[in-house]
């Protein structure tokens, strides 16, 4: 219930107005993204890649509704690139972008030149793109351009959304060799008819898809902050490692991953991401920026309690 009246709210202007000019908010904002500019997220990386972790940086503009506004992303995209690369972040830092900046709801070719030329853009600056996945009713687009992308640039990440029941299958077909597979929970209001919606059944879903991704031929990246599917991971992929794994049965087509790295968002349990970097396990922070931040924050108080228990906290101290 509060998970549904907080994505609400990112639809509802009166709100939104409120939390953009609002200074008692700002801290709120900051603490989950990076600044309103690339040079904002440049800096983030650099900080976070000096501290031993890695970076996928995103530049929040999401829905798109017209060709110039396709175009200007994809230029931003590029833009960032040649910066990274030019503040020698790359192959530390990587990119994720979704599909409807580039404007796949009015014109799907369109959006699959525009990620093309930024994943040329991202092979020239010695690193590579995430897409990120959006809501269920874009699933199989988006995965359709991934794998289009994946002829020529093989080294481009899809995203699966392990609240959605199809998940489990599109594990199986993804978990291919380099196949780059991010695992998250999800974060859109989704109906109970294509999502499973009581947190246990998530996180049994998760486990679910986590064991097929290790046991497979890819490289699967756990965006997870749950301590207990943190934990997992590391005894899946030692199992795995081991050969002694009851826990997961093996693809029977090929040779065990031996690797996988844990993502984290900017600004939740960054001591946790520093704990396991310090422990060798390799860690991605998920650094978004752009002016387009609002609907990014609505979606990450919805998904922890801890994170909208924070926004409260810093309205109340704020009367």
């Amino acid at each position: 219930m509060l998970r549904t009246a907080v994505l609400a709210a990112s639809s509802d202007h009166r709100v939104r107005r409120f939390v953009s000019t609002s200074p008692v908010t700002h801290g709120v904002v900051n603490r989950f993204v990076a600044g309103e500019d690339v040079s904002a997220g440049v800096g983030v990386a650099g900080r976070l890649c000096e501290a031993g972790l890695r970076v996928s940086l995103d530049v929040l503009g999401e829905d798109a509704i017209d060709r110039q506004r396709a175009y200007e992303s994809a230029v931003t995209y590029r833009d960032l690139l040649r910066a990274l690369a030019d503040a020698g972040l790359t192959p530390a830092t990587e990119v994720s972008l979704k599909l409807s900046s580039f404007g796949q709801a009015f014109d799907a070719p369109l959006a699959r030149e525009l990620a093309f030329g930024v994943c040329q853009a991202a092979r020239d600056a010695g690193t590579c793109v995430t897409v990120d996945m959006e809501d269920h009713t874009t699933t199989d687009a988006i995965l359709t351009t991934v794998a289009e992308l994946r002829r020529e640039f093989d080294e481009t990440g899809s995203v699966v959304q392990a609240y959605l029941r199809r998940t489990e299958a599109d594990c199986h077909d993804l978990a291919v060799a380099g196949g780059r597979v991010r695992l998250c929970k999800g974060a859109y209001a989704e109906p109970s008819s294509v999502a499973f919606t009581r947190q246990t059944e998530v996180a049994a879903s998760y486990a679910r898809c986590l064991a097929i991704l290790m046991a497979g031929r890819g490289y699967p990246m756990v965006a997870t902050h749950d301590p207990a599917l943190v934990e997992l991971a590391g005894r899946l992929a030692g199992a795995v490692a081991g050969g002694t794994a009851d826990l997961v049965q093996p693809d029977p087509g090929g040779p065990r991953p031996r690797s996988f790295e844990y993502q984290m968002l900017f600004g939740v349990r960054p001591g946790e991401q520093r704990r396991l970097a310090g422990a060798g396990e390799v860690v991605r922070v998920y650094v978004p920026c752009g002016r387009e931040w609002y609907s990014y924050l609505m979606r990450r108080l919805a998904e922890r309690p801890a994170n909208l228990l924070f926004f409260l906290r810093a309205l109340r101290s704020s009367r």
